[in-house]
């Protein structure tokens, strides 16, 4: 038995332009939602065992194998380890342009993976101001009406002007919220990888085995200095 489409056509037209409007922004929106949630895992967004597997290697002193690893994974996360691992293993690249190639690398993952969730959060902040339009010039419509009936007033016309105007209001809304909500967890699930990118990243700059050895001869030359100064003052004592 085929569907009857024929009572959502005919609110759709009895909409007006701004319901066919609103109905347009809907298909986009999915569109959005739909190709972000494509994007996320094709780009192995969810996909974080890789990069941090890179990261305890490097931290053991690997840095080839770290390297590999990194370059072998298929993530934005892996991607921007794999940037900070080269750069902190290449002797002739100093922290600080290293840094700067990390945070350009990462600042153009995290682009990509915004892309789209403007016109997603636009459309939930249009879509309720078109329906209220819409209700707006349906109002009017119906009290022009009201007005020509003159002395005649059939309240049967108000009433019908008013739940046709309010139907762009309900489709706005329709529209608006899971809309917001969409954009509100797609944009969560970004600020998430930026972060376990971010943790990732420092690590790579604070650990493995040349931080360690230096941390080990700061420590050492401080322990150095104390007992130098305990020995001055004891000498200092002895006098």
């Amino acid at each position: 038995m085929p569907l009857d489409f024929t009572p959502l056509t005919d609110l759709l037209e009895a909409g007006g332009v701004v319901m066919w409007i609103i109905v347009a922004l809907s298909v986009v929106a999915a569109t959005l939602v739909v190709g972000k949630l494509i994007e996320f895992w094709l780009s192995g967004l969810w996909r974080r065992e890789g990069a941090e597997a890179a990261v305890r290697t490097w931290e053991q002193g690997e840095p080839e194998a770290a390297l590999q690893q990194a370059r072998a994974q298929h993530g934005p996360v892996a991607e921007v380890v794999a940037v900070a691992i080269r750069g902190r293993h290449n002797p002739e690249l100093a922290d600080a342009l290293a840094r700067e190639e990390v945070a350009r690398s990462g600042a153009a993952v995290l682009e990509r993976l915004r892309l789209g969730l403007r016109p997603l959060e636009l459309i939930g902040s249009l879509a309720p101001l078109l329906g209220l339009l819409g209700t707006v010039i349906g109002m009017i419509d119906a009290f022009r009406e009201l007005e020509a009936a003159g002395s005649q007033v059939d309240p049967a016309v108000l009433s019908g002007g008013i739940w046709v105007a309010l139907l762009t209001t309900a489709g706005g809304l329709s529209v608006a919220i899971p809309a917001i909500a969409a954009h509100a967890w797609l944009e969560r699930q970004v600020e998430r990888t930026h972060q376990v990118m971010q943790d990732a990243v420092t690590r790579v700059f604070t650990r493995g085995p040349e931080r360690a050895g230096l941390l080990e001869r700061t420590a050492g030359s401080a322990g150095d200095s104390v007992e130098g100064e305990r020995a001055v003052s004891e000498a200092g004592l002895a006098h």
